[in-house]
């Protein structure tokens, strides 16, 4: 399609080639965009969806703004597209500075696609940083639903996709919390492929070797991992039903072409994994009391222990109000319980992150019901894991939709999970939206306070491991990866 285009309708979204491709010909703007995007598409999401939707948005927008993640990293189409703008504003160029000014995002995949790009907005450190809108190709498709755009996966014609388009010129910007994960362990040399490896981290945790001089797991032979989560990080059976799905998915990709046939076959493994008997089936050896000290860092910026309850099979750090498909774990704590235990409703950009526990399947259900909730263990600014040799060797976690299977230690080791606050990311939400803002007329008084935050964030042990999500290299995945493993 080049620099044509035809329907007016478009050229409002429209970014002409001088500005996508390198040393294109400079030319004069005849019209300004009143909502230019770049449009990043995981095409092996959603069976034949996601490449269905790559078709239709090069057919409306100029293909050059229309990027195939199976083939461009988001990170270098961002980093050399605000090169491009900075270069051609500083020359005067009036386009380039309103599209700069005005430019969104559009992500079409699972939530650990849009989880990607999260963390390739951070970690760039753009001038202006763009907001997200996301097309719900995944299984669970929790961020999508969290602001507005929906559960199931969308209509690939070019009649849903103008719609879609519309929607995200008419959105509002909502700010939301960002997460900083950092686990520290001795990472296993060898051992059982069931199918995957023996550590077979999320792809937005990155390795990183170097630890603070003063940290007691300074030693020869720990590894240090870093990464960020925006929606959620969970550990225990929910967390093994998922990696029972993605060793699934990995060994028979060809059965996983429908958003129905991943949401039945996820059901079904949560039956043959245990979780709705879990006390037949889950020994209490993996309970989280049994398995892992708990701290969390309080409103006044102090650690304290957490205690939980031993029936606890599954915890939730949850940063949006949805989780498994839509379920909102937090619910709205009543008043009587708001005063007595200091809680509050789940805000997206409070700087707290609601802390849930389950016991099991049941236990879960009950969030389908009016007001429906699960044990409500805290609200806190930061928490942290620690784990000691015990009768587990290993445990279940996943972040925003990607899971893994998390050796502990077996002999006088330490595996460390440690998750605090680390700035916000602009996403775009639709009247539909389910989160909540502390700048929502109808939100409750927030108990965050920007100053004391900065002080927290400021005296933490070591500034380096915190001051990036996974390094401007970002989220790159390695040439071999193939994404169609990511939700």
């Amino acid at each position: 399609m080049g620099d044509m285009v035809s329907d007016k309708t478009m050229k409002e979204f429209y970014i002409p080639n001088y500005i996508l491709v390198p040393d294109s010909e400079v030319k004069n703007a005849s019209h300004i965009p009143a909502c230019p995007v770049i449009v990043f598409i995981n095409s092996k999401s959603g069976g034949q969806l996601g490449g269905e939707l790559l078709v239709t948005y090069r057919a409306l927008l100029n293909e050059n703004q229309v990027f195939d993640l199976g083939e461009m990293a988001p990170d270098k189409v961002l980093h050399q597209l605000y090169v491009t703008l900075e270069t051609l504003k500083y020359g005067g160029d009036v386009l380039a500075a309103e599209i700069q000014k005005k430019l969104r995002i559009i992500v079409a995949g699972g939530d650990g696609t849009a989880s990607w790009l999260l963390g390739v907005v951070c970690d760039l450190k753009l001038p202006q940083p763009p907001p997200i809108a996301t097309i719900p190709l995944g299984t669970g498709n929790n961020i999508p639903f969290s602001f507005g755009w929906g559960k199931k996966n969308p209509g690939t014609d070019r009649q849903s996709v103008e719609s879609f388009l519309n929607h995200v010129k008419t959105a509002k910007e909502m700010k939301i919390d960002s997460w900083h994960i950092i686990m520290r362990m001795r990472a296993p040399k060898d051992g059982f492929c069931d199918p995957i490896a023996p550590l077979e981290l999320p792809h937005s945790l990155h390795a990183f070797h170097r630890v603070s001089k003063t940290d007691k797991l300074n030693m020869e032979g720990y590894h240090t991992f870093r990464g960020g989560f925006w929606n959620y990080f969970s550990m225990g059976m929910d967390a093994q039903v998922s990696y029972a799905f993605h060793s699934e998915r990995k060994l028979h990709p060809e059965k996983f072409k429908s958003q129905f046939v991943n949401q039945s076959t996820y059901l079904k493994l949560g039956c043959t994994q245990g979780w709705f008997c879990a006390s037949l089936f889950h020994p209490s050896s993996r309970n989280i009391a049994q398995l892992t000290k708990v701290k969390i860092m309080n409103r006044q910026g102090q650690w304290e222990d957490l205690s939980i309850p031993r029936s606890i099979r599954s915890i939730v750090c949850l940063n949006l109000p949805s989780f498994s498909g839509g379920l909102n774990p937090w619910g709205t704590p009543k008043k009587k319980k708001s005063d007595d235990r200091d809680l509050t409703p789940p805000l997206v950009d409070d700087g707290l992150i609601e802390i849930v526990g389950f016991r099991n399947a049941w236990h879960g259900l009950v969030l389908l019901a009016p007001n429906g909730h699960g044990t409500r263990l805290a609200q806190a600014k930061g928490i942290r894991f620690e784990f000691h040799k015990g009768a587990a060797d290993h445990t279940f976690m996943r972040i925003d939709g990607e899971p893994w299977k998390q050796p502990l230690p077996v002999d006088d080791d330490t595996v460390v999970v440690e998750i605090s606050h680390f700035g916000q990311v602009s996403m775009l939400a639709t009247p539909l939206c389910q989160s909540k803002s502390i700048h929502d007329p109808s939100s409750p008084v927030s108990h965050h306070d920007e100053d004391e935050e900065d002080s927290t964030e400021e005296s933490m042990e070591d500034w380096e491991e915190r001051k990036k999500f996974g390094a401007a290299a970002t989220f790159k995945f390695p040439d071999e990866f193939d994404i169609a493993h990511l939700s």
